[in-house]
């Protein structure tokens, strides 16, 4: 049987957990059947989501990402919110000679300002929000066709935004996460990104 533990103190790094302090600038919903969103005044979040949302639902239908169920498969719903920065935006706009990726074509239901590198948070990381609401990163969410689709569509011409924007977008498409404890988030608010320790190992 192989020792999945043996050695583990070798070569590794423990970074230990560490507090970040961000600010809200943004909340969207997708209200049709599409998971394109629109700017709204507040989320109003429960258990299962944002009410009425795309992606709403304690849970939801496994897909290309879960290739170990057959497709279809009811599971647990991690993906209940998507969270996007805009700065990582403003870059993979640049990186695809856009003027603007707005946070809405691509499904963000949260905007956050002041986390670099927001897409690189690590699962386990805790959204704490002013208005107290609790949000627990699952990942990342990897970029992919559909939403690079999405945004080719208001750019004539640019056909090739649908498959260079997975490229451009790896590390930079922001998280998905779900609700550990409800209530409202409106923008402007603070929230601080709490991460756990990190056992990196060194290559």
């Amino acid at each position: 049987m192989t020792d999945l533990f043996a050695n583990h103190h070798e070569g590794e790094t423990i970074v230990k957990a560490q507090r970040i302090d961000a600010v809200v600038a943004g909340t969207f919903k997708a209200t049709s059947n599409s998971f394109a969103t629109e700017a709204i005044d507040q989320l109003d979040l429960d258990f299962a989501g944002i009410p009425g949302d795309y992606h709403a639902g304690p849970t939801r239908k496994s897909g290309g990402r879960e290739p170990w169920y057959p497709r279809g498969t009811e599971m647990a719903n991690e993906r209940q919110l998507s969270i996007l920065s805009p700065a990582e935006l403003r870059v993979v706009a640049r990186a695809l000679d856009l003027p603007e990726i707005k946070p809405e074509w691509i499904g963000a239901n949260l905007t956050i300002d002041g986390i670099d590198d927001l897409t690189l948070l690590p699962p386990r990381t805790c959204l704490f929000f002013e208005g107290g609401v609790t949000l627990r990163v699952d990942g990342d969410n990897g970029p992919c066709r559909a939403s690079g689709r999405a945004i080719a569509s208001y750019f004539e011409g640019r056909d090739d935004v649908e498959m260079d924007f997975v490229k451009a977008a790896q590390n930079k498409r922001g998280l998905v996460a779900w609700v550990e404890k409800p209530g409202t988030i409106k923008p402007g608010e603070k929230v601080q990104a709490r991460i756990p320790a990190q056992r990196l190992n060194r290559v």
